[in-house]
């Protein structure tokens, strides 16, 4: 395969290229980590490096079934959610099947259909994505509008991969993890919600012989021993991610009023994550919010080139992206 038919999607929570200093030199709206996260003791056991992992993860599946209220056999495990989204893809597309992307949306998704083989295409789509909260929109679908996706895949017979990375920081009722279908796989994230980019962990929920064949895509050993017991030690936390999300809910109001009195275009959202329109190139806009040390996220990789996304973060930090917002977007 050329190297040159794909290029790798942009992400945040990075230094731009041109950018200095080091990522902890600035406030970083770039990336969507929960600002408020469970506080709980959790030291690595030394003793853990020594040892493989157990491949079949059995614990793991197993606690993360119950948290979604599903069978082990329902559950695979990941080295993050983009690991998860590439074996999907190379399980269920097959070169030349179409699928179906509604955009703007998270870029791994696209890609790794096209590393499988597929192409981007609406028309007669076997494989459906749905980012629910949408990365960068924020837009979060209720569940009785998945629901329905869920059900028109089921007549027509494709198969509908909801990306629900976002859903612990939004709100958890609007979850499809629980539904029991052939025609639905949900993809879930420790990222965001605990704030661990560091600890790559994602899980999924599906059918059974779907979980199967996944597992089995998968490289052995991937979730490796430090991920798996902070994994493990998070299931005794999710209770702590509603007050996660009180404290998200209000800074997000925060800040819209704000944008609104600054007369800042924003898209509504139900996350932790706000679109904003600029009305000039994002471009030029993050490189002037980077001189004034903040890091916002450039959409145009999304296909929106006057747009930035910035996370919700806490008061402090949100008064001075204002501020700075203030002068840069206009």
């Amino acid at each position: 395969m050329h190297s040159g038919l794909y290029e790798k999607v942009v992400h945040g929570g990075r230094i731009p290229p041109g950018g200095e200093g080091a990522l902890q030199d600035y406030s970083d709206f770039s990336a969507n980590f929960n600002p408020f996260p469970p506080e709980f003791d959790w030291i690595p056991d030394p003793e853990l490096l020594s040892k493989y992992p157990d491949d079949t993860y059995e614990q793991l599946r197993e606690g993360y079934a119950r948290l979604v209220g599903r069978q082990a056999d329902e559950i695979c495990v990941g080295n993050g959610s983009v690991e998860i989204i590439r074996t999907f893809c190379h399980v269920t597309v097959k070169p030349g099947m179409p699928v179906s992307i509604d955009t703007p949306t998270f870029g791994e998704y696209a890609l790794s259909a096209r590393l499988a083989g597929g192409h981007i295409h609406e028309t007669g789509a076997r494989v459906k994505f749905v980012c629910n909260p949408n990365n960068p929109t924020g837009r979060l679908i209720p569940r009785s509008g998945l629901m329905e996706m869920i059900r028109a895949a089921e007549t027509e017979g494709h198969l509908l991969f909801v990306d629900e990375a976002f859903i612990d920081l939004s709100d958890p009722a609007q979850s499809v993890a629980d539904v029991r279908t052939e025609n639905a796989f949900v993809l879930r994230s420790l990222t965001k919600a605990f704030s661990v980019p560091g600890i790559r962990f994602g899980f999924g929920c599906g059918d059974p012989g779907l979980i199967e064949c996944m597992e089995v895509m998968r490289p052995p050993w991937t979730v490796n021993t430090f991920a798996e017991s902070f994994a493990l030690e998070a299931l005794h936390h999710y209770d702590q991610l509603e007050e996660s999300r009180r404290l998200i809910t209000r800074e997000r109001e925060w800040l819209c009023t704000a944008f609104r009195e600054e007369g800042i275009r924003f898209d509504a959202s139900g996350t932790n994550f706000i679109l904003l329109h600029c009305d000039r190139p994002a471009a030029a806009v993050t490189t002037a919010m980077r001189a004034a040390g903040i890091l916002v996220r450039d959409c145009t990789s999304f296909g929106l080139p006057e747009a930035i996304r910035v996370a919700v973060r806490r008061r402090e930090e949100n008064r001075m992206l204002v501020e700075a917002l203030r002068s840069c977007v206009r």
